[in-house]
This record gives C-alpha cells, structure tokens and sequence, in this order.
C-alpha cells in the first residue's frame, strides 16, 4: 500500500490487487508444499524475478533513449485501475469518486481501464446525477469504463452504471428501477386539530408545491407529480443515450430485474462477480486500487463534534423531508 502526501482535507491510498491475490496463493503453498518443493519453488521464483529486473532496466534504458519527457515512459504491462462506489441516499461518496477519478486520469495511458466495483439503491437525483458526470470524465479522457455489480444497482445506481462501456453484474445483482418517487408526511390536519397555525410565505407561483404542514392543493400535487414527470424524462434520455441498444420504454417502469434477466433486457453484459474479472485479468494486467481517504480532525476521532453532528444531522432531515425527489 503507498499513501500520497495529499493535501489537509484528505489523501490518495493505492494498493497493488496482484501483490494481494499473490499473498494468498503464497498462504496456501506455504502450508502446503514439502520442503523439497519449497525450496524449488522459491529458486524458480527468484530466477524469473531477476529475469524480470534485468528485462524492465532493459526496457526503460531503451525508451529513456527515445522519450523526451518523464510521461513518455509506459508501463510494460496494461493497468486497470480499480474504485469503490458504497452508494447511499445523498451519494455522498461522490466526493471521494472525484478525487480518485482525478488521481487516474493523468496517469492513464494506452490500453489502460478503470474499473468501478459499484453498490448502490440509488438516493437524490442531484448527488447520482453528479456520480454519473464524474464517471462520464473517464469516457471523455478515452478510457474504458468496466462498471463491476456485485449485489445491487439499482434506479440512481444504474443511472451511474450505465455510463460504462461494459457492465457485468452477479447473478442475482438487483439491476434496474428506473423510475422517480418522491414522498413526504403531512401534519396539516393534526395541527388543524390542535388549533396550531401554519403560516408560509413564498415568492414565486411553484416555489413551494408541496409541504409538510401547511395544506396542499390540487394545484400544486399536479406541479409535483408533473416535475416528477420531467425527471423520470430526463432520467430515461440518460440511460438510452449511454444504452443505445436498450428498449428504454420496456426497462423504464421502475421495475428491477436480476443479472440474469438483465442480459436480455439489455441493462448489462455479462455475468460475472467483480473478484472474478480481477483474476483473470490479472495474469496479463497490473491492477491498482486507488481510494481517497479524507484525514478526520481529532475531534472527530474522540466524539467532541457530537453535538455539531446531530444539529446537522437534523437540517438534513429537514432538508431531505421537505424538499427531494430521488432515483
């Protein structure tokens, strides 16, 4: 694992999948081979590793002769670059998603690709509609996007999967729900009942259509339905433009279907779990997780900041209760 000096919000962590899946197989000889073939082993071992140095110094000399800046020498062997995306309600790892993604890019080169090993239900439309922009900047820079499910992607989770240039899925991933909800508690008749009066103030004919305390109109649940409408709208011209293949009134309903019946709706490509593309891809790739870790204050880390926590943990309740359409 190498840390990056980063900066005071946070920094990049990248780890080698090879030198992990090869520990393992490494575990596994050492209880189980005799001593004879250990020993056999470990001279085999060191024989190719020092043909191997001696083949890379080979290799660098000869494109150092030719390379006219420090980016011009390539790795020997294609790279996929592997991200993580644990999805929950506001998206909030996008944050981390761009830093990665920015990390990446400058170091692709030819015949690399991004893997994003992805798991999520789907949240707010502005959060995944933001997820989705940043992975679209890996199909901008030219670089495959292999979007890897293992359990669940589903309505803003596949709005993000269906950026990719490939998507495999596990058997039973949940894969689909594209549609939009929205729902929200109204407590204007309890108030009522209580003789409690609210009183809202706005400027702006749908600036508030539909509230939680004060009475709702006709009017204004036609508005919401209709801007809910428009989204599922903007939602479905999304996905048939990255799924050109896709008959997007079929897969559109809100309905999910599992990675076997995904396939012959179009949602994805191919059957596999994530851990298997990475081990067979390894024989041939290097492949580099890369995470962004944001550095905690020490407040944080000892449970000072919990009051502050709760207080925004509250305004964004509000927030999400007053005002959210979600994927």
């Amino acid at each position: 694992t190498h840390r990056g000096r980063g900066s005071d919000e946070g920094y990049i962590e990248v780890r080698s999948i090879n030198d992990r899946f090869d520990s393992y197989a490494n575990a596994i000889r050492e209880l189980s081979d005799t001593e004879h073939m250990a020993k056999a082993r470990a001279k085999l071992d060191k024989k190719a590793e020092k043909a191997k140095t001696k083949s890379d110094k080979a290799r660098i000399k000869a494109a150092s002769k030719q390379a006219t800046e420090p980016s011009a020498l390539e790795s020997d062997r294609p790279r996929t670059f592997v991200l993580n995306f644990d999805g929950d309600m506001m998206a909030s790892q996008v944050d981390a998603l761009r830093e990665e993604i920015s990390a990446v890019l400058p170091n692709v080169q030819e015949g690399d690709e991004v893997v994003l090993r992805l798991e999520s239900p789907g949240g707010v439309v502005h959060g995944y509609g933001l997820a989705a922009s940043q992975l679209s900047r890996i199909k901008a820079a030219g670089v495959t996007l292999i979007i890897a499910i293992d359990k669940v992607a589903a309505s803003g989770g596949y709005m993000m999967a269906c950026v990719g240039d490939r998507i495999i899925a596990a058997p039973f991933a949940v894969i689909g729900s594209i549609g939009v909800v929205a729902q929200m508690p109204n407590f204007h008749r309890l108030l009522k009942k209580n003789d409690v009066d609210i009183e809202q103030f706005t400027a702006g004919e749908y600036k508030r259509t539909i509230t939680m305390f004060a009475e709702n109109t006709d009017k204004g649940r036609r508005k919401f339905e209709s801007e809910l409408e428009d989204t599922h709208d903007l939602f479905k011209r999304f996905v048939g433009d990255n799924r050109q293949t896709v008959d997007i009134d079929k897969v559109s309903t809100g309905e999910v279907w599992y990675g076997k019946q995904a396939i012959d709706v179009g949602l994805i490509d191919a059957i596999s779990t994530s851990d298997a593309y990475l081990q067979e891809s390894a024989a041939d790739r290097d492949l580099i997780e890369v995470r962004y870790r944001q550095k905690q204050k020490l407040a944080e880390k000892l449970g000072v900041a919990m009051e502050s926590s709760i207080d925004r943990m509250v305004m964004r309740a509000w927030k999400r209760l007053s005002d959210t359409r979600f994927l």
